[in-house]
């Protein structure tokens, strides 16, 4: 059935719909492994870059004593 629609639609490039294949099947796989993600760690690794910033500047005062 498929291929009768794909031959019906005139001329298609098979690297282009390899392509896009490829990008929405990596993107159902992406979405799958973060709806699955245990919330605290989404809570953590969300949390992590403001964490870094502020001990860095931690860091960096108790060098400066």
């Amino acid at each position: 059935m498929f291929k009768h629609i794909l031959e019906g639609a005139g001329n298609i490039n098979w690297m282009a719909i390899f392509a896009l294949l490829t990008f929405f099947s990596m993107f159902v796989i992406t979405a799958w492994v973060v709806f699955l993600k245990d919330k605290n760690y989404t809570d953590k690794m969300a949390q992590m870059p403001l964490d870094e910033v502020n001990s860095i500047n931690a860091e960096m005062n108790q060098h400066e004593k």
